[in-house]
């Protein structure tokens, strides 16, 4: 019987399972959104959201050098990195300082073709996704995706194109006829001053 069982087993064992937990909760706090099976998402929301409160307990009293010292030595317990917790501390815990709890989110993304597992994506609230900011701050445009196979056909010939064609246009071309008609003045004035001059005739002297 499963009485008073408040967890899934998950297929593993119980060292297994909680490396696999802090493994996970590392890699939510570093990208702040992973994708995974929506039963591991489902036990990861609540040990990752214990980790964030204590984390917050931390940095309720800033005068308290100890408790802060005492919170980041039991977060070091579950997040072994030293660069995410202290990205836990000085940008996670103080966004989530007037929120209560629930700081997660977990979207469903459908089945996983092969076994047709639940996935899910379990994200940090307030790191949504916004494409455009993104497209601007690295200074691309979004470009609309092209849909079906002629779509992606299409795209891949205009990009074969696009390598193919000389950079500067018809000037790139102009630049190339005008070379090739330097070089062969330049050719024929050095056959001109290699021929030896003609002989008169007579003899010398005269």
């Amino acid at each position: 019987m499963r009485h008073r069982v408040g967890h899934r087993k998950l297929g593993r064992v119980s060292e297994h399972r909680l490396a696999m937990l802090r493994n996970q909760a590392q890699a939510l706090l570093r990208h702040e959104r992973i994708e995974t099976t929506l039963p591991k998402a489902k036990e990861l929301r609540p040990f990752v959201e214990r980790i964030i409160t204590t984390a917050k307990r931390g940095l309720a009293d800033g005068t308290s050098e100890g408790r802060a010292l005492h919170a980041r030595r039991l977060v070091r317990r579950d997040i072994a990195d030293v660069v995410v917790v202290g990205k836990l501390f000085d940008t996670i815990a103080p966004r989530f300082a007037e929120r209560p709890g629930g700081y997660t989110r977990i979207l469903k993304l459908g089945h996983r073709r092969g076994d047709a597992a639940d996935l899910a994506q379990i994200e940090l609230v307030g790191s949504e996704w916004a494409p455009k900011k993104t497209a601007e701050a690295s200074g691309e445009e979004s470009k609309p995706k092209s849909k079906g196979v002629g779509g992606r056909l299409r795209a891949a010939a205009s990009r074969i194109r696009g390598k193919r064609k000389p950079a500067g246009g018809e000037e790139a071309g102009d630049g190339k006829a005008a070379k090739a008609e330097s070089s062969k003045a330049k050719s024929a004035g050095s056959r001109s001053k290699t021929k030896s001059p003609k002989r008169t005739s007579g003899k010398k002297g005269e």
